[in-house]
């Protein structure tokens, strides 16, 4: 018999599933589909559909299933904890690299930047516009939440290369003249947000940046675990 910890329900595996195939599938999936992709009967996805339908997490076009608003509801009320926990981390980065740090996350298609935090020292650093928005495969930062996702058909050599890396690199691709490292949070293995610096220039001022941008990620998805240690209490 399992302990407890160990144990898990097939059923909300599935259903968690579903939505993390329908996120990956912005045109929707058929219920003949989901089924194929789960390996399970068409029954068995009617009933899993179901129940999402009626806690508005999934929405119905035709035949196809995609994403409820209930997603974004729920997502909304995530942004103050995300705000809470991860702006002592953007401004001690801020700081450890005298850049400009930034929290985004994924709305949609779309980076959204959430939060940003610019450097007390120095003349001169960028300032970023909280709200604005780009497509997720533009920046470090959405490119770092795409590659902190299973492997898609639609990922693009930068996002593969940001997964073998850990971080996402770019140059000059939201900002002339300006160089980006960003890293996904990763509190499964679906990533919906990121953590990253944008600094002028063609290339980082720094060599540490990528280990400093990546170190800041993992502390801020321990602390959205949970995950309170003594070390990075004593940190905040």
């Amino acid at each position: 018999m399992n302990s407890p910890s160990g144990e898990t329900s097939q059923t909300l595996d599935r259903g968690l599933t579903v939505l993390a195939l329908l996120a990956a599938h912005g045109e929707g999936l058929t219920a003949a589909e989901l089924a194929e992709e789960l390996s399970t009967a068409r029954a068995v996805v009617y009933r899993l559909l179901r129940t999402l339908e009626a806690h508005r997490l999934v929405g119905r076009i035709d035949t196809r299933y995609v994403l409820g608003i209930g997603i974004a509801e729920l997502a909304s009320k995530l942004r103050p904890q995300l705000q809470a926990t991860v702006l002592p981390i953007l401004r001690r980065l801020s700081e450890e690299t005298n850049s400009t740090t930034l929290l985004s996350i994924a709305d949609g298609d779309q980076a959204l930047i959430l939060l940003t935090e610019e450097p007390t020292r120095g003349l001169f650093h960028l300032a970023l516009r909280q709200g604005a928005r780009h497509p997720l495969d533009v920046g470090a930062d959405g490119i770092a939440i795409l590659a902190g996702r299973p492997p898609s058909e639609n990922d693009g050599d930068d996002v593969e290369l940001a997964r073998r890396r850990g971080y996402a690199l770019t140059a000059g691709a939201l900002q002339s003249g300006a160089v980006g490292v960003a890293a996904p949070i990763r509190t499964s293995d679906w990533a919906t947000a990121s953590i990253g610096v944008v600094q002028l220039g063609v290339e980082v001022s720094d060599p540490r940046v990528p280990e400093l941008v990546t170190a800041a990620a993992a502390e801020a998805a321990r602390r959205l675990s949970g995950d309170f240690t003594t070390e990075t209490a004593a940190q905040s």
